[in-house]
């Protein structure tokens, strides 16, 4: 919070505690949306795409909007790691595994 907020500004503890309560309580928002998603398309397990369907649905989508180029860049990244690990040791190096700009 201090990093945009002016030099000299103060944040007192009370209002430390507030933003920690209202980020807890969306993050639980989001997470039930989510869960309600998946439980709508008979899955037990809560999907990145399912937490931005999420936001969007509960009004946010300029958020969506602006978190799904991590999501993507997030797939890809792990996509190649699972390439990585999955190859004989020193076979594949990550400048060998194919990869698509994010969206």
């Amino acid at each position: 919070m201090s990093q945009v907020l002016p030099h000299e500004a103060k944040i007192s503890k009370e209002a430390k505690e507030a933003m920690q309560e209202c980020a807890t309580e969306f993050i639980s928002f989001v997470t039930s949306e989510a869960a309600e998603i998946g439980d709508s398309q008979k899955r037990k397990t809560i999907a990145g795409n399912d937490v931005l369907e999420a936001i969007d649905v509960l009004g946010f989508e300029h958020y969506a909007k602006a978190l799904k180029p991590y999501l993507n860049r997030y797939y890809e990244r792990s996509k190649v790691k699972t390439q990585m690990d999955q190859a004989p040791k020193g076979s594949i190096s990550a400048s060998d595994v194919q990869q698509s700009p994010a969206s």
